[in-house]
């Protein structure tokens, strides 16, 4: 499959679609929806997305929300659970890295749910604390050093 990443506007049909696309892979299995507050404040942060280069279908997204002491958290991340495993989450994540290192971020950080793990692991990611429970499930805080 062709595929390729780029950076979504806030608000476009692109960021629409990732909000129905995160919501039925992330909110609706555990019976929660987004509220108007919680996407208001996506307003100020960068939205990353994975397309089909043939259909322009969506096939993945994340947020990427810079913080203090040139960090960066990534959140929402969402790929269908019929692609996982085919690299496009990798190549996601991969893209979000390049475009933290770009903007001046030296580390990125994420909440992981505990089925995430081993993903995060093999792209270079380490388990800093204990695991906690965020959204009704269990989550790990991951961090990985981008640059010195």
């Amino acid at each position: 499959m062709n595929t390729y990443c780029c950076r979504i506007a806030y608000g476009s049909e692109q960021y629409r679609q990732t909000i129905q696309h995160r919501d039925e892979i992330l909110r609706k299995p555990l019976h929660l929806h987004f509220t108007e507050e919680q996407l208001a404040a996506e307003n100020e942060q960068v939205h990353l997305a994975c397309f089909d280069a043939e259909s322009e279908k969506l096939l993945a997204c994340l947020i990427l929300v810079p913080e203090a002491n040139r960090k960066i958290k990534m959140r929402q991340v969402a790929v269908a659970a019929n692609l996982q495993r085919q690299g496009i989450g990798q190549k996601l994540v991969a893209f979000a890295e390049n475009w933290a290192v770009q903007a001046g971020f030296s580390i990125i950080h994420c909440h992981a749910r505990d089925t995430a793990v081993p993903f995060y692991l093999k792209l270079g990611y380490h388990i800093e604390g204990n695991p906690f429970t965020e959204v009704t499930i269990l989550h790990y805080y991951m961090e990985k050093q981008l640059t010195q």
